[in-house]
Parts: C-alpha cells; sequence; structure tokens
C-alpha cells in the first residue's frame, strides 16, 4: 500500500500518468446528493438505475429524444420487475428505486446536481459541444464525468473554457467509464484529464463505490485500461478468422473452454458492437501510430456492409 505522502505526491505532481497509482482512499471526496445523466441508451439507463438503487440519489435523465426516454424507463421497469419476480427487491423497494429517476428533454434540469455522467454515442463533436454547455449550466462544484470509452478526457476538458486562464471548469472534468451491461459489471475506469483536480478524481472513486462499483484507475492514454488490452485481442481473433487460421466456432470454443473468459471474442465484438470496435481501433492506431493496432480489413468491410453485431440482427453470427 503506498503511504498517504506518496499519493499527496503523486497526485500534485504535473504527469497524468502519475494518477493512476491508487484508488484509494479518497480523503478529498465531496458529497454526492444528487446525479444527472445524459443519455437514456442502455449505458446511461444502466448508470441511472444502479446510481438509484446503490447510492440511493435522485437522478434526472436526460435525453434529446421523449421516444429514447420512454424506451429507457420501460427497459428499468422490465429490469426492476425482473428483480421483484426473483425476490432481489420488494415491491416496495423497486418502487422506490423507480420513482428517484425523473425524465427531462433539456439540460437546464441540471441546474442544481452535484454529479453529472454524459453517455452519449461516441462522437468527438456531439460530447465536447455537451460539456461546453455543462460548464455553463451546472453548479460551479459539479463534477462533469463523460462515459467515454476512447475519447482523450483532456480534449473533453479544454471544451468546458474558451478562456485558457480559466482552469475552475476544466478541472472538474473527468472520466467514469462503466462497462456494459452496468446493472451487471462491477468495474469502472477513473480516467483523469491533465487539468482534472484531486478532489474531482476522489469524488468519482468515491461515488461509484457507492454505487457498488470497483474502480481502476487509467491515466489519460489511448485506449485507457480496458479497451487498450481488449480491442487487440478482439481484432487479433478477426484477423485469424479473416485469414483462416480458425473457424469462428473454434475461435470462440478456444478461449471460452481454454481461458475460462464467459464468451468468445467474436461473440463478444458482436455485442460490443462491429463499428464501435471498429472506432476505438482507429483512435488506437491514430493516436499511437503503432501498427498493431492496425484495424482488421475484415472488420472495417463488416461494418461497411452494416453488420454491426447484435444490434443489427447480423454480425459474425445471426442474432
Amino acid at each position: 500500500m503506498l503511504s498517504s505522502s506518496f499519493r499527496s505526491f503523486c497526485y500534485k505532481g504535473p504527469s497524468i500518468a502519475s494518477r493512476a497509482f491508487s484508488t484509494s482512499p479518497a480523503p478529498y471526496a465531496a458529497e454526492v446528493r444528487s446525479l444527472g445523466v445524459i443519455g437514456a441508451g442502455q449505458m446511461g439507463l444502466g448508470i441511472a438505475l444502479v446510481a438509484a438503487q446503490k447510492a440511493q440519489v435522485p437522478i434526472t435523465l436526460i435525453d434529446s429524444s421523449q421516444a429514447s426516454l420512454d424506451k429507457g424507463l420501460k427497459f428499468a421497469d422490465k429490469l426492476l420487475e425482473k428483480d421483484v419476480s426473483k425476490d432481489r427487491l420488494t415491491r416496495e423497494a423497486a418502487d422506490t428505486v423507480r420513482s428517484r429517476i425523473k425524465p427531462s428533454l433539456t439540460l437546464d434540469d441540471l441546474s442544481s446536481v452535484d454529479f453529472i455522467i454524459e453517455a452519449v454515442p461516441e462522437i468527438p463533436d456531439l460530447k465536447t459541444s455537451i460539456f461546453a454547455k455543462l460548464a455553463q449550466i451546472a453548479p460551479k462544484h459539479a463534477i462533469l464525468a463523460t462515459n467515454t470509452s476512447s475519447i482523450p478526457i483532456t480534449k473533453i476538458a479544454a471544451a468546458t473554457t474558451t478562456n485558457p486562464t480559466d482552469l475552475q471548469a476544466p478541472s472538474r472534468v473527468i472520466s467514469t467509464h462503466f462497462m456494459n451491461p452496468v446493472p451487471v459489471q462491477k468495474g469502472v475506469e477513473i480516467i483523469s484529464a491533465l487539468q482534472t483536480s484531486r478532489e474531482t478524481t476522489d469524488t468519482a472513486i468515491a461515488f461509484v463505490q457507492r454505487m457498488g462499483k470497483i474502480p481502476s484507475v487509467s491515466a489519460d492514454s489511448p485506449g485507457f485500461l480496458a479497451n487498450r488490452i481488449l480491442m487487440p485481442y478482439i481484432n487479433e481473433a478477426i484477423i485469424c478468422l479473416e485469414t483462416g487460421i480458425g473457424a469462428r466456432e473454434d475461435i470462440d470454443n478456444i478461449m471460452k473452454n481454454g481461458t475460462n473468459v464467459p464468451m468468445g471474442p467474436l461473440v463478444l465484438a458482436d455485442f460490443i458492437g462491429l463499428d464501435t470496435c471498429l472506432a476505438i481501433m482507429n483512435v488506437l492506431h491514430q493516436e499511437t501510430g503503432d501498427s498493431k493496432y492496425r484495424p482488421s480489413g475484415l472488420l472495417k468491410r463488416m461494418v461497411d456492409a452494416g453488420w454491426m453485431g447484435k444490434k443489427t440482427g447480423k454480425g459474425f453470427y445471426d442474432y
């Protein structure tokens, strides 16, 4: 275990890599009494539902589409009903959890929350535009977190100010990268930007722990930890298929039965979404300049064909 003096040195140093040494303790964590979640898709809804149940805070769930909000809340009702039917929750507890989630179509409703998690698609311009607005709308103490799986956090933080001398807003930006599906997966990556303060990092760590998650801290480097390791593994499995080293079932079976992973890499790619896999591999390749991250040609062609995996009904397997 690191000494408190060494942890302090790590946080105060200018290198973002130094922030990857420890996730505990979090002595500078601020209290989080309310949460805003932007995006009512699978990730955003999962984050909101877990926060409502575990952290027991009121949540404002934002989406620009009423249809998306309706669909997300219907899915939340389905998950809670399943928990009740399996005696994991009482009916009263499920109703209480559901009552904590309030939908909204406007970012302005985030003007009084303590912590905000953005979970919109991996479109850099969309994310930076949202954070530019949050810097104006959110309280000056609010933590501004992104769920990005590949976009540099330092770049997102820089979008919160147009004045280079204003360090306050960027210091409150961080990534809380939840894993999918959120209600099941325990791990959350905490990624600090160059500008992120120690208080922001500690608050993020403490809050995801309140949500019942296990945080792992990563430097703001392409792919962070999870995707830096996972995506090349998936990409190499696709190359093995493309070059005829093995059939899809053999590739998945040897990894599942030989290394005890819950599913093979090709099935996993289908569940993640092949377009998402390609986008992350492109970021790794472009940001590092290392040829080992070059996306498989087969992966590119499948995305071009619209075969994105489970969400489109066709990927490496048919659904």
